[in-house]
């Protein structure tokens, strides 16, 4: 398993760096996401211990059980010299949030890229607020205008950005978008330069502070595009994971 992991990881980071070239961007400014979907703790594990540093999970409380498990595991390892010791992986909220789910998994987070009404923000706000600690997020924009997607609509994106960037403990980093589930590169081109021109709008009328820097776009199948288009992070699940033995039934995701 570690092998074919390190494998997988290498081909995707060969993916980021031939995309990078082909847009002339150095790949140290693209963050890979590792979305840990429905592996294992074993593998979860085995990716941490080969150096993955950032993590991606959809669902709030799989997010909860995986991050205090390896939080565990990894003060264990600290306290065995002969281990090694490794970082905590930083993780990322990646899939749709309720407002109900924020107090479960604020605790664990590090970013939410999938921030998508005012509702949402405030209760992040007021939760972050008790924690005594300041949030970093992205807006999630649906720039595809899909009815099935989530996200806050592209007319309302600037607007919404003022108001969450008035939230004391709230810092708005970026913006993060999905692609359509589609083969035709021009449909997938089209929405992530959309949401890039939103991202350059936002920074132009200095809507925000310098921490607005961010674009999550892109995940196994589209992810090149989304780094011609400027991303800062890819949300990788499925081409890491490939050959790689899951605790539960695959279901058609492609992150």
């Amino acid at each position: 398993m570690k092998r074919r992991l390190s494998e997988n990881w290498k081909r995707v980071e060969q993916r980021i760096h031939d995309a990078c070239h082909r847009a002339q961007r150095d790949p140290a400014g693209v963050t890979l996401v590792a979305v840990t979907k429905y592996a294992s703790l074993d593998v979860i594990r085995t990716m941490v211990d080969l150096g993955f540093t950032n993590l991606g999970e959809s669902r709030v409380q799989e997010l909860s059980k995986r991050a205090a498990a390896i939080n565990e595991w990894l003060g264990r390892r600290a306290r065995d010299v002969s281990a090694g010791a490794r970082p905590r992986p930083r993780w990322h909220m990646v899939g749709h949030l309720q407002r109900n789910k924020v107090k479960a998994v604020l605790p664990w987070i590090d970013l939410i890229h999938s921030v998508d009404s005012l509702r949402l923000a405030e209760e992040i706000d007021a939760q972050s607020t008790k924690l005594g600690r300041v949030m970093p997020i992205l807006l999630e924009v649906n720039a595809a205008d899909d009815p099935d997607k989530y996200g806050v609509a592209v007319a309302a994106t600037t607007h919404l950005a003022e108001q969450v960037n008035s939230l004391e403990h709230i810092e708005l980093r970026g913006l993060m978008a999905m692609a359509p589930l589609t083969e035709d590169e021009s449909s997938i081109r089209q929405v992530f330069g959309r949401v890039r021109e939103l991202f350059d709008e936002i920074v132009t009328d200095r809507i925000c502070g310098p921490e607005f820097r961010e674009l999550s776009l892109g995940m196994t199948n589209d992810f090149e595009y989304g780094i011609e288009a400027g991303a800062t992070y890819v949300r990788i699940g499925t081409a890491l994971l490939e050959g790689i033995p899951l605790s539960t039934e695959r279901v058609s995701s492609q992150n």
